[in-house]
């Protein structure tokens, strides 16, 4: 790395980036967020279908994402819109995804998203 590393700044927040690593640490929650940055929003039965589970299992995941801070939700009637909550799970999927997928471009994007 070229660019000085603040190891003092990033001491002070290690423990909650530990939290959300760890929270991350879930490839089934990869995806939901992936779905999450991809779209925007999804509701549960959408996302479930989109992500491979059950709609019981994926509100498990939800919960415990939404309890680390990293999505948040909306209520529509009976149904509930998730997205994400922190813009910084955003440019950390972009940095994922250019890593491990390939840069994003404006041709492979879509509205801004992954």
């Amino acid at each position: 790395m070229s660019k000085k590393f603040d190891t003092v700044a990033f001491e002070r927040k290690a423990a909650a980036v530990a939290d959300i690593l760890h929270a991350l640490g879930n490839e089934r929650r990869l995806m939901i967020l992936c779905k999450l940055v991809e779209w925007g929003e999804a509701n549960v039965t959408t996302l479930a279908e989109a992500v491979g589970l059950s709609q019981s299992a994926l509100s498990q995941h939800l919960a415990r994402m939404r309890d680390e801070g990293l999505v948040t939700f909306r209520r529509e009637s009976q149904t509930l819109w998730y997205r994400i909550a922190d813009p910084r799970i955003e440019q950390l999927f972009a940095t994922l995804h250019n890593l491990f997928c390939g840069p994003v471009t404006r041709s492979n994007r879509k509205g801004g998203r992954i």
